[in-house]
């Protein structure tokens, strides 16, 4: 195995269905624009509330990235 670096990014994706579709929202965007994503943890999660009604699940995720050499 060779010596790697990878970055870690905070991200927070949002779902009007579940947490889950909220973390997956936020890992298939930053897909779009970085490469080599190697792990995504769940760090946070919490509800948008409106007019005592939940309106949103948000997901905090801490994604890494392999820089590239």
């Amino acid at each position: 195995m060779t010596d790697s670096v990878y970055k870690v990014v905070q991200l927070v994706g949002t779902s009007s269905v579940s947490w889950e579709e909220a973390a997956k929202n936020a890992v298939e965007t930053a897909a779009n624009s970085l490469q080599d994503l190697r792990v995504a943890e769940v760090s946070q999660l919490d509800m948008k509330v409106e007019d005592g009604k939940v309106t949103a699940f948000r997901a905090r995720v801490n994604l890494s990235f392999k820089y590239q050499s």
